[in-house]
């Protein structure tokens, strides 16, 4: 199928992007390793800038996978939000520890740095396109308070950005915080800055420090 063959050959490039190096990489390297020929190639990608784009909405899609499956599911929002906020820690925590305990990984991370960088602001721009509209439905049914919604939705943005930094140097210590309560603190900020004073939705979700091993 068209298909198959397409997302091999973006599968081929990933690999000898991450191992080579992109300038390093050619369309006859591309060809060679997916054993198809450079007529084929062509058929798909005019360049091996299309074959690269390609890779990056590819692996940007993987980051932001689970959190599509959340929010996919018909739920109320406030509640939907607070399964996102876990999913994108889990998967922060996951990545860095992946990337540590794989030399090999660590490695490539810090040969294609641009590439990853692509790939993570990519990823971002979809989990912001989420996160909106997560938020945009709360308004609509009343959850979350219409005036407040645009100051918290940059706030949560900032927020993930430093809890994910945090995660990285591993210093939540270092201001005086507990890694475990780090959710907890996220979801009570998000609620507080969200929810309308007379919101009663919050009221059957206890924001207790939960046990999120898989």
């Amino acid at each position: 199928m068209t298909s198959k063959t397409r997302e091999k050959l973006i599968e081929v490039a990933r690999q000898l992007f991450a191992h080579k190096g992109i300038e390093n990489t050619t369309m006859s390297d591309i060809a060679t390793a997916s054993e198809k020929g450079r007529r084929t190639i062509y058929t798909y990608f005019k360049n091996k800038r299309e074959i690269y784009n390609a890779v990056i909405e590819k692996e940007s899609e993987q980051v932001v996978g689970r959190l599509r499956e959340i929010f996919a599911i018909d739920m109320n929002p406030l509640e939907k939000l607070m399964r996102f906020i876990d999913v994108r820690i889990d998967i922060v925590e996951e990545t860095i520890r992946h990337e540590r305990e794989s030399p090999v990984l660590r490695t490539l991370m810090v040969r294609d740095v641009r590439r990853m960088e692509r790939i993570r602001n990519l990823a971002v721009e979809k989990e912001i396109e989420m996160l909106r509209q997560i938020m945009d439905d709360g308004v609509n049914m009343g959850l979350f308070s219409r005036e407040r919604i645009n100051d918290a939705f940059m706030a949560m943005i900032m927020m993930f950005q430093g809890i994910e930094l945090s995660i990285m140097r591993n210093n939540f210590a270092f201001y005086g915080i507990e890694r475990d309560e780090v959710r907890v603190r996220a979801k009570n900020f998000i609620l507080a800055a969200l929810t309308r004073d007379d919101t009663q939705a919050t009221n059957n979700l206890p924001l207790q420090p939960t046990d999120n091993k898989h």
